[in-house]
């Protein structure tokens, strides 16, 4: 995996809050989230999880917003996203009790 861009890069920074973790494997999950900044594009790396020391190495390698496959997430949009990499099994679903957690990361570099 490539290394994620620091502050200053040319990569935009992006945000993505999970509703529902839907299948989860050792490396890969399907999530329902909620894109809270973005445009969020296919290749996009995460690595902070909100609320947790763990670390994650994760990577958006599909999204599916009204059953269609699309290649970036605006804000404010909600979807269905596959993320691939370490730290998978951290990921939780959100309640309003708990509230939902935040992926952290930077787009790829065009």
């Amino acid at each position: 995996m490539s290394e994620i861009p620091g502050p200053g890069s040319r990569a935009s920074s992006v945000e993505l809050q999970i509703a529902r973790v839907i299948v989860a494997s050792l490396e890969q999950a399907t999530v329902n989230v909620r894109c809270l900044r973005g445009p969020v594009r296919r290749g996009a790396r995460f690595n902070r999880l909100s609320g947790s020391a763990q670390a994650i190495d994760l990577t958006l390698t599909q999204a599916v917003v009204y059953r269609r496959r699309v290649t970036a997430l605006d804000t404010g949009l909600t979807a269905f996203v596959t993320l691939r990499g370490k730290g998978v099994q951290h990921l939780k679903t959100g309640t309003l009790a708990s509230g939902w957690q935040v992926i952290e990361g930077a787009n790829p570099l065009p």
